[in-house]
């Protein structure tokens, strides 16, 4: 990322774990023992207030990132979905345009159901483009819909769509932000990014933030049942895997249900002030 971009950018945390929470209510979880001590984040955290994801497919924007956006919506704030295929080419029984047509109209129906908006881009599934038309595409939604904080596929994917995707939205943003950039809509600037924690993208991954959904997962995980490929019907089963990961990020965080998210470098920077 651009060091324009990493100028923008709110500094989050250092070496240690940030436990986030959008509840207004204290959390009476204890410290996890044996563990140094987190940094903790009540409601407080604005950048919440619109988040959108950034996605290869409509299936990683639901199942890896949906969980953040509908943290936004139930606590009165904006979420969309944007997905840079439609993954039609997922189906080995099924023809790619049929395919993709029942995923767009399953994450049109999954994201109804946690009122946010599904957006899409139709490059062709596994062809994304890594093009200067492909993020200005991106920049400008981020432009019309001006999200405080996207969520993304991390560079660190055996899936050549989710790498492409990484390289898109880290320029899109740049672009989104610089007002000398002329486009339909002004300029805006991105406060946070953070990488999803996704099955496929997991080389590198490191989580630093445990984001509580807990109010939210339930409803969460039944939107994602929208798609017929949630209970395994490509050959992985996502309901039992992201079901049972909000267990486990939960169990880290001290919260009943989490997710994982990888901050980008430049908001792990701390500015510490001497007396």
């Amino acid at each position: 990322m651009s060091p324009t971009t990493r100028r923008s950018f709110l500094a989050l945390a250092g070496g240690s774990a940030v436990a986030l929470s959008m509840n207004p209510e204290p959390s009476n979880a204890k410290q996890l023992p044996g563990q140094p001590p987190s940094k903790n984040s009540g409601g407080q955290d604005k950048s919440f207030s619109n988040v959108m994801a950034i996605a290869a497919h409509p299936g990683d924007a639901f199942f890896a990132m949906g969980a953040p956006v509908a943290v936004a919506r139930h606590f009165g704030g904006q979420g969309s979905l944007l997905s840079l295929s439609l993954g039609e080419k997922g189906s080995p029984t099924i023809p790619a345009e049929q395919y993709g047509a029942s995923q767009r109209e399953a994450a049109q129906k999954a994201a109804a159901l946690i009122g946010a908006k599904a957006l899409f881009l139709q490059y062709p599934d596994g062809e994304i483009p890594i093009n200067e038309e492909a993020k200005f595409a991106v920049c400008d939604l981020i432009r019309q819909y001006k999200p405080l904080t996207i969520v993304t596929h991390w560079k660190g994917s055996w899936h050549k769509d989710h790498r492409a995707c990484y390289d898109i939205v880290e320029d899109a943003i740049f672009y989104a932000g610089l007002p000398g950039i002329v486009r339909k809509e002004p300029a805006h600037g991105v406060r946070k990014l953070f990488y999803a924690d996704n099955w496929e993208d997991a080389t590198g991954f490191t989580a630093d933030t445990y984001l509580d959904i807990t109010a939210v997962c339930d409803g969460w995980l039944n939107a994602c049942s929208a798609f017929p490929m949630w209970h395994g019907e490509t050959g992985f089963r996502y309901n039992d895997y992201y079901g049972s990961l909000a267990v486990e990020r939960g169990c880290l965080s001290n919260f009943k249900r989490a997710v994982a998210l990888m901050s980008s470098a430049e908001q792990r920077v701390q500015h510490i002030r001497t007396p």
